[in-house]
């Protein structure tokens, strides 16, 4: 436990932050596979969501937490990184498609679901950047 505890209180900001979107993360994949209750009432309002279409939510939103949690202790490392960059462009790209295509969500939860994703993707990629600079100055 004391090098658990050790790690978390070494974590950087952008740690902390993903520790934060992951937790978040968890307890929406919570009510995804128990009522399915946010899937429903709070992002796809719009529409008619069965409870297959809920866990399968769920367990697409547990492996982005996933990600989530597995970078913010291992920020070193580019690919894993990267992995979770895409997660947050394909997740939020996938509910702007829902809202401007098929109009099954809101605005107000793509905005909700945009706190959490557009901070997220730009500390990722300032992230990536700034490490890609530095390894390419360490060659140098």
């Amino acid at each position: 436990m004391g090098v658990a505890l050790r790690k978390l209180a070494e974590l950087p900001a952008l740690g902390w932050w993903l520790m934060v979107v992951g937790a978040v993360r968890l307890g929406f994949v919570w009510s995804a596979f128990s009522d399915g209750r946010a899937i429903r009432a709070g992002v796809y309002s719009n529409t008619q969501v069965t409870d297959v279409h809920s866990r399968t939510v769920g367990a697409w939103t547990l492996l982005s937490c996933t990600l989530c949690f597995m970078c913010a202790f291992n920020l070193d490392n580019m690919p894993l990184c990267a992995a979770t960059l895409l997660s947050f462009v394909y997740a939020y790209g996938h509910y702007v498609v829902e809202l401007l295509v098929y109009r099954t969500i809101h605005a107000a939860s793509l905005a909700t679901l945009g706190f959490f994703a557009v901070p997220s993707l730009i500390w990722t990629v300032v992230h990536l950047r700034n490490a890609l600079h530095h390894h390419a100055a360490k060659k140098a």
